[in-house]
């Protein structure tokens, strides 16, 4: 396995500090976003496709480093029934087209989550049941059937056609791919293309377990995110796991995203990474770091440490 970062981390630095910080915390690769919900800081995917000469002295710097792309990151929500899903749509189309022109083989994004109805405004996470109430069937039908399996039977000919080998969603909440079942609903139907970016922190406050995750992908995995949560004593006991409060507000919710370690000691994440291996994956790792209880710069160097001394070599 080889370590790489993904640099929305190192938001506030240019692109040639974040590349020399890169370097000087030893990792191998960087994961860079080229649009969707974040701001794209590093590598935005249009602003590349329009100007081939920024993206030529981009590449230079990079390899000049001699770092390598790990993956390009387009997350967003391209099924959202409005603006937003028009908007990040294009963003995961120039995404991949960017990666095809530079020879990157693999794009993380998320599957979508759309409404549960036509005509509906905003998406809908269908989680409760598909019991009741009598329209939950078909909502669910119309979710996959007339919205994800059309949209994802394209992005997979794209794909196609520029060159690019591998699809990793995130297993995020509120998107229909959220686990490895939801992951292998969508797969069966589109292809193997489409794999987990197996990322630890989302199952974790699902109350899944990673390790047994990652044994039910398979070689399904595709990419693998170092991201740890601590479930927090007492909080969470009170009030369950589904946390609505900001994630800036660390000392209130039942959990937070941290950094590595510090939610779950060395010795699980060297068995999670053993076992990743052992299904067949043996790629990279980057880490993405969103602790808030503590500053980034300590967050990321304390991550580093951690995934250095944890992942399979």
């Amino acid at each position: 396995m080889k370590l790489s970062i993904c640099t929305d981390a190192m938001a506030d630095l240019s692109f040639t500090e974040m590349l020399d910080k890169c370097v000087a915390l030893g990792v191998e690769g960087i994961e860079m976003t080229g649009g969707g919900w974040s701001p794209a800081p590093h590598f935005r995917a249009d602003e590349l496709l329009a100007d081939r000469s920024l993206l030529a002295s981009r590449l230079k710097e990079i390899d000049a480093r001699g770092l390598e792309i790990a993956a390009l990151n387009c997350s967003g929500n391209p099924l959202d029934p409005g603006e937003l899903g028009e908007r990040h749509r294009g963003e995961i189309e120039k995404t991949i087209r960017l990666a095809g022109e530079i020879g990157v083989k693999r794009i993380v994004t998320m599957s979508g989550l759309p409404a549960a109805a036509p005509g509906d405004s905003v998406p809908n996470w269908l989680v409760y049941t598909r019991s009741w109430p009598d329209e939950m069937p078909e909502r669910d039908r119309y979710q996959w059937e007339d919205c994800a399996f059309p949209y994802w039977h394209g992005l997979v000919r794209l794909a196609d056609e520029v060159g690019v080998e591998r699809f990793a969603l995130e297993n995020f909440s509120a998107m229909l791919v959220w686990n490895p079942q939801t992951l292998f609903r969508l797969r069966d139907e589109v292809g193997p293309k489409v794999g987990m970016n197996l990322d630890p922190s989302h199952l974790f406050w699902m109350g899944a377990c990673p390790i047994a995750a990652a044994r039910a992908l398979g070689d399904a995995i595709h990419h693998c995110h170092g991201k740890d949560t601590r479930i927090e004593r007492g909080l969470a006991d009170a009030n369950g796991l589904l946390e609505l409060a900001e994630v800036t507000d660390v000392a209130n919710r039942a959990w937070n995203y941290v950094a590595v370690g510090a939610g779950h000691d060395l010795q699980w994440w060297k068995e999670f990474f053993s076992v990743v291996r052992m299904q067949g994956y043996n790629d990279w790792v980057s880490l993405e770091m969103e602790d808030f209880t503590m500053s980034t710069e300590a967050g990321i160097q304390s991550s580093i440490d951690a995934l250095k001394q944890t992942i399979s070599r």
